[in-house]
């Protein structure tokens, strides 16, 4: 029997429920790659027909968490950002995600100045999945027609993040209409 979205939230629930730091959120890894081999779950959730663009699959009311499927029409490069005091896992679907994950050097934290090195490179491929934790600094890259599914630990609308502008040194606060400024 496929494994469906309804039984990875289960899945998820139980897991963060249990283990509320990384071992959670590994796990919740785990469980996405299992999920992302369900072609039928693929299709349907990020497949061709799938509306482009972001959408939400599903919001814990209890926990939090939240599964995103991103349909990207266009490619995109994203600066290194944290997701503050949240995490994600990011499971590619279809074609890949290039992943630069970075650390910060200069000691600081907040927005201000800010001197990034980056320290691992990778790319997802279908059906594969990757943990960043809260705080964590990443960025990524994708092409035209990217798939992949994307849980965070809370809707990131509600949480103040960081940038950062590898060139000018520099961090400033992701704005959203829900976080506001720091």
């Amino acid at each position: 029997m496929a494994y469906t979205l309804e039984s990875f939230i289960s899945d998820c629930r139980t897991a963060l429920k249990e283990h509320a730091g990384p071992a959670g959120r590994e796990k919740v890894r785990d469980l996405l790659e299992r999920l992302l081999a369900n072609k039928a779950f693929v299709e349907e959730a990020v497949g061709p027909k799938a509306p482009t663009g972001t959408r939400k699959l599903y919001e814990d009311a209890e926990l939090g968490f939240v599964v995103l499927a991103h349909c990207n029409p266009r490619a995109h490069r994203s600066p290194p950002h944290d997701h503050g005091s949240s995490w994600a896992v990011y499971g590619q679907a279809v074609l890949h995600t290039d992943m630069t994950e970075w650390r910060r050097v200069d000691g600081g934290a907040g927005a201000g100045p800010a001197d990034l090195r980056a320290v691992r490179s990778y790319r997802l491929q279908p059906g594969k999945a990757g943990v960043y934790d809260v705080g964590a600094i990443h960025s990524i890259d994708y092409p035209e027609g990217s798939r992949f599914v994307r849980v965070t630990g809370r809707d990131l609308d509600h949480v103040q993040r960081l940038k950062f502008d590898v060139t000018a040194g520099k961090a400033t606060v992701i704005e959203s209409a829900t976080a506001g400024p720091a």
